[in-house]
């Protein structure tokens, strides 16, 4: 059973309250005033020297004990663009709004663990940041260019996790999330008549050659125990069914754990695309975007997270969770300084509480709240000592 500290179970109703408000009224990335302002009221008046408006709609609050080291605890804020197909009392109240990836949840663990900290003041600086626009958005570095991580020593963070049942804790060294980069090409041919192919340079045929020439950068490139991923998720081209189009546009993401490996995937992915286009008198331009950092948890971070969530859970319910090639900016604070981010179980299969993350009908547990909170706790105590 996990054990709760008396001042983290006094506030479990107020915990559980603010989740549900949030989830009623959840806001798309870098619109998140009113979570942010939950949020901030939740910790006024508890010593925090509070401030609004970072990074767009971010928070940043500090309370400080005794001189000693910075720890930061960040929770993402934002919602996502979907229709919410869950029947509760809590149900999204904004059509075509829904919080389906458990931010609502982070928001609540987190200002509950700042204020139970904030009442023990112990030696150092406990730094709560509530970051807008995580879902691929930019916010962390937004957050970070105006300061976010300005003289933090450790950074830790907790997502709640619908692959792991509830009362688990996910605690794992290294590699945890890929680095997220979108890719982008255009096949630039020559259009004309579908009853004449032989007078026109098919971009689509040349797309299609494309796509499945880069399978072959996983499959024949990389290292088999290297993790990567070349998605094309889209294609535009054409509106008639007897024109062959001008051209045609590809988009798709390109996922990695190596740091040197991602470096490498633009050379590959063009050398590919350019080649395999020009033999069919087509012509590609590749764009790729770099977008999130891979998640690399601090092994010492890791490990002193590893000893909070025993102390909350129980050894036998901390496990080592699977690597996952979904991405997440939390990467972006570990540049800056050593962290550990930390999957908080979720999901109850009795109870229907096991839908994935980002379906209309993702819900999660909420006993999972009082063990995320816990846990913060715990792991930013043993992080100042």
């Amino acid at each position: 059973m996990p054990q709760f500290s008396p001042d983290v179970q006094a506030l479990e109703t107020e915990l559980i309250a603010l989740r549900r408000d949030l989830h009623q009224h959840p806001e798309l990335a870098f619109r998140e005033s009113r979570t942010a302002g939950q949020a901030a009221a939740f910790l006024e008046g508890h010593g925090f020297r509070i401030r609004t408006g970072v990074g767009g709609t971010g928070v940043i609050a500090d309370v400080s004990g005794a001189p000693g080291r910075t720890v930061l605890l960040r929770a993402d804020m934002d919602g996502l663009p979907i229709q919410e197909a869950n029947d509760t009392p809590y149900a999204s109240q904004e059509k075509g709004r829904m919080h389906a990836c458990g931010h609502d949840g982070h928001v609540a663990m987190a200002a509950v663990a700042g204020r139970v900290l904030a009442s023990r003041r112990p030696a150092g600086t406990i730094r709560m940041l509530f970051q807008p626009a995580e879902e691929g958005e930019a916010g962390a570095q937004t957050m970070i260019a105006e300061g976010a991580m300005d003289g933090v020593d450790v950074a830790l963070g907790v997502h709640l996790w619908n692959e792991l049942p509830v009362g688990t804790l996910g605690v794992k060294a290294g590699p945890l999330m890929a680095s997220v980069d979108r890719l982008r090409i255009v096949i630039h041919g020559r259009g004309g008549h579908g009853a004449k192919p032989h007078r026109s340079a098919d971009p689509i045929v040349a797309a299609a050659y494309v796509v499945t020439a880069l399978q072959t950068i996983v499959s024949r490139e990389v290292a088999p125990v290297h993790a990567a991923v070349v998605t094309i998720a889209s294609i535009h081209a054409g509106e008639a069914f007897n024109v062959i189009p001008d051209e045609v546009v590809l988009t798709g993401t390109i996922r990695t754990f190596d740091p040197a490996l991602r470096r490498s995937m633009p050379e590959r992915v063009t050398r590919l695309a350019t080649g395999v286009a020009a033999g069919l008198q087509c012509r590609a331009e590749v764009e790729v975007r770099p977008g999130n950092p891979a998640v690399l948890n601090d092994a010492d971070v890791a490990a002193l997270a590893r000893r909070a969530a025993i102390r909350v859970v129980g050894e036998a319910q901390v496990v080592e969770p699977e690597p996952t090639m979904g991405g997440e900016d939390m990467a972006c604070y570990f540049e800056k300084a050593p962290g550990c981010f930390v999957f908080v179980g979720s999901s109850n299969a009795a109870r229907g509480l096991d839908q994935p993350h980002h379906s209309p009908r993702f819900d999660f547990d909420e006993a999972a709240l009082l063990i995320g909170a816990e846990f913060l706790v715990a792991a930013a105590t043993e992080a100042l000592a």
